[in-house]
């Protein structure tokens, strides 16, 4: 491969330069077993304390707050699942929405069969919930409300120190899987009432394989991992000393960097969009306009499936994607898609483009022309778009016709 466009950081980013180096001295240097009680083990255990200061810093939380966890997905398990557990004598019912990433969402659909009631909010046209819905949603038996920071295919922003506030109002604990907006995004635990957090480390230049889940003072909160004592009894398991430092470095590095990182993505993003809508026909852009992450820009381009797209994208070294990683593979549409009011047969041809701080512009301007001759290629081979045009055409005569 000559070139490679890395375009799909939702899925995963590259570690740092910076992120490895802190990390490597605890593969074979300083690899003692943290919760050991002799003088070799405890560089491990300064670093594992450094990196959740770090960690908590970024948010605005207490260092005890932080649990690392083997990554999103297990904090966002942890979080609905022990809640329930610990509030069930309140109650079995929560509220979420139906463009959760499935972490959150498989964890409800097993919860209903354990005998839990879910709501799941819409979202608008947008990718938003509505913040009357989730009022009218609440219940004297609600226990949970889980929503997320920011969504992983649209990139839409949701209002979260509202949702925090109507939450407390109501006395009702406030978890938010965070994961693609942790590290790219301000976020502050106080400011927006929020009780649990998940985040991950991958997403941010940072190691696979470890994640947080922020957990406020005083919510009734059980384990979620039995065994030993690590984590304070709550989250068994010897500690993955490599990757807690990872995430510490990689929280850090992005709570000093946020700004003009952001700035830069933002551009770029926004260049990106306005190429597309102009340039390729019967585009349009998923998501909120204004907030959403400032890396992330989703289309879908009528008449063309978004796999042949992918495939023609892989062969020139871009790496895009259709929708969330976890879902890659699957012919079932995209549910958030689905649940903004997109048919069926648009969803189809979807593109979700993610940037870093390491994307140029000239690789947008290359990957902007190339979409617009595959997009071209594509639909002079679809049936659906030749119908399109003759109507199209058809639609025009009968105009003029009546001129």
């Amino acid at each position: 491969m000559d070139r490679l466009i890395y375009l799909d950081n939702a899925a995963t980013t590259q570690v740092s330069e910076a992120v490895l180096t802190e990390m490597l001295p605890y593969f074979r240097q300083n690899y003692g077993n943290p919760s050991s009680v002799y003088q070799f083990a405890g560089e491990g255990k300064k670093a594992v304390d450094r990196a959740r200061r770090q960690a908590a810093k970024l948010i605005g939380a207490e260092p005890e707050e932080i649990y690392f966890t083997g990554g999103g997905s297990e904090s966002d398990n942890w979080a609905i699942k022990a809640a329930a557990e610990a509030y069930a004598f309140k109650g079995k019912h929560i509220v979420t929405s139906k463009i959760e990433h499935h972490a959150v969402l498989h964890t409800c659909g097993y919860l209903e069969k354990k005998g839990y009631d879910v709501t799941y909010l819409n979202v608008d046209a947008e990718g938003k919930i509505s913040l009357e819905e989730l009022k009218a949603a609440i219940r004297p038996d609600t226990i949970l409300i889980s929503i997320m920071a920011a969504n992983n295919e649209i990139g839409t922003i949701q209002p979260i120190a509202e949702i925090g506030k109507i939450a407390h109002e109501a006395g009702v604990p406030f978890h938010t899987d965070a994961v693609q907006a942790y590290g790219h995004i301000p976020l502050d635990v106080d400011k927006m009432q929020i009780d649990m957090l998940s985040a991950s480390g991958h997403k941010m230049n940072g190691p696979k394989g470890i994640g947080i889940l922020y957990i406020r003072k005083g919510v009734k909160i059980r384990s979620f991992i039995h065994g030993g004592a690590q984590e304070r009894s709550r989250r068994a398991g010897t500690l993955n000393v490599p990757g807690i430092v990872g995430f510490g470095t990689a929280a850090q590095i992005a709570g000093e960097t946020m700004e003009e990182k952001s700035q830069k993505e933002r551009e770029l993003k926004d260049h990106l969009i306005e190429r597309v809508l102009a340039e390729i026909p019967y585009s349009r852009l998923n998501g909120h306009r204004t907030d959403r992450l400032p890396n992330n820009a989703n289309f879908c381009f009528r008449f063309i499936e978004g796999e042949s797209m992918l495939i023609l994208l892989d062969q020139l070294g871009i790496c895009a994607s259709s929708g969330s990683a976890c879902t890659s593979g699957s012919l079932d549409p995209s549910h958030v898609l689905l649940a903004i009011g997109l048919p069926h047969e648009i969803t189809h041809g979807s593109l979700r483009i993610t940037l870093s701080d390491g994307t140029t512009l000239e690789e947008i301007d290359f990957v902007v022309d190339e979409l617009k001759k595959m997009i071209e290629r594509l639909r002079n081979m679809s049936p659906l778009y030749e119908d399109f045009l003759k109507e199209q055409s058809k639609k025009q005569k009968e105009v003029k016709d009546v001129q």
